[in-house]
């Protein structure tokens, strides 16, 4: 299999990424607590943990 012979610059690697772009996030609105968040990932809403519109996980109370 071919290797380089020569390292390539930093400028020709940076070259040759000014094509990749950031994406934007997609965001939704979760059915149960109506709050946007960002698609696919699990969110906080009033200290419950959320995912898919169902409740993950509670917090639970600090014992003194």
């Amino acid at each position: 299999m071919p290797n380089p012979k020569r390292r390539h610059s930093q400028q020709r690697s940076a070259k040759r990424r000014t094509h990749y772009l950031a994406e934007t996030v997609t965001l939704s609105k979760d059915s149960t607590t109506g709050e946007t968040h960002v698609r696919h990932r699990a969110h906080v809403s009033e200290g419950k943990l959320y995912y898919k519109g169902k409740l993950v996980a509670e917090k639970a109370p600090l014992k003194a």
